[in-house]
């Protein structure tokens, strides 16, 4: 599928935190266009890769990718936080290690019919990484009541002037639903300050609706914990966030794991018999290289951290 295309970002970091192993099985969560996950095929020839993605185009293109590999690699569409189901039906047990990228792909943002960019004027407000079904960003504009918008625009695009776009949806959906993205910016645009106007002020409502509609942070820190959970001893988890609620959620997710003892400090033993069963192997995250970001903008935001399994 030559049309569907998505450069992966901080792919040697994250190929080389992986530490692949010789007959390793490995769960790439978030496949896209397979770009992760060819590298990771290609670089180490008896591994095998169990992959999950939502996008049925990310799908098509990532089996084309990916057939110099064939009988080394299972696809499911589904969402990577079932992995239990899906690596219950691929027969895999323990994992040596697994990769969640958590940004959108540059395919989606750029084709104007998914409606994820507020750049694309005319495209429909929809934002559904799966098309198939299920609530779009049209339903959640028109149909969340005018306080639920302010409270997801506020803690999931930690937008500053959420009470007033969410006011001004309300008032503007009165008189005709709205129904593309040029729309709702110029909405948005209109509830900034003038000084304060830029062709991209519009990019935390359209982030904090495509949360909304896709669910994407609902139970990620406890299922990043329980994929932690699912490695082998020495296996690794790498996780690449995008904006700083999904970096947050996975930094607490590593440090309640890779934390032991929790006992108050005047106690003279341990008596919760907590320990540690992560190791942090970045203490910071790694984010990309200055080539990298003029290569791919989209890059800037990423930040990767890696986790090992201790027992």
């Amino acid at each position: 599928m030559e049309n569907f295309y998505h450069r992966p970002v901080l792919l040697e970091e994250t190929v080389a935190g992986l530490d692949l192993k010789e007959n390793g099985v490995y769960f790439d969560g978030t496949l896209g266009g397979g770009g992760h996950s060819s590298e990771i095929l290609k670089r180490m020839p008896t591994a095998r890769l169990v992959a999950t993605d939502r996008d049925p185009e990310a799908i098509a293109a990532a089996e084309e990718r990916l057939s110099p590999f064939a009988g080394r690699f299972q696809i499911y569409r589904d969402n990577f936080k079932n992995f239990e189901e899906v690596l219950q039906r691929a027969g895999v047990g323990k994992l040596d290690g697994f990769l969640l990228d958590l940004g959108i792909s540059s395919h989606q943002i750029d084709d104007r019919e998914r409606g994820f960019s507020y750049l694309a004027d005319e495209a429909p407000l929809d934002m559904r990484m799966d098309k198939s079904g299920g609530l779009s960003a049209r339903d959640v504009v028109n149909g969340y009541p005018e306080e639920r918008l302010k409270e997801i625009l506020k803690e999931y695009g930690e937008e500053r002037y959420a009470g007033y776009i969410a006011k001004k949806i309300a008032a503007r959906r009165a008189d005709k639903p709205i129904e593309t993205c040029g729309e709702l910016k110029a909405i948005v645009e209109s509830s900034y300050p003038a000084k304060e106007r830029t062709p991209a002020c519009a990019r935390q409502t359209f982030q904090a609706i495509r949360i909304e509609v896709n669910g994407e942070l609902d139970g990620l820190g406890e299922c990043v914990k329980n994929l932690l959970g699912r490695l082998k001893t020495g296996g690794r988890g790498c996780v690449i966030t995008f904006h700083s609620l999904e970096d947050r959620i996975v930094k607490q997710a590593f440090r309640e794991l890779s934390t032991g003892c929790d006992c108050p400090k005047y106690f003279p033993v341990c008596v919760c018999g907590k320990k540690k069963t992560i190791e942090e192997i970045t203490k910071k995250p790694l984010v990309a290289t200055e080539e990298e970001r003029r290569e791919n903008p989209r890059s800037k935001s990423a930040k990767l951290r890696i986790a090992r399994k201790c027992e």
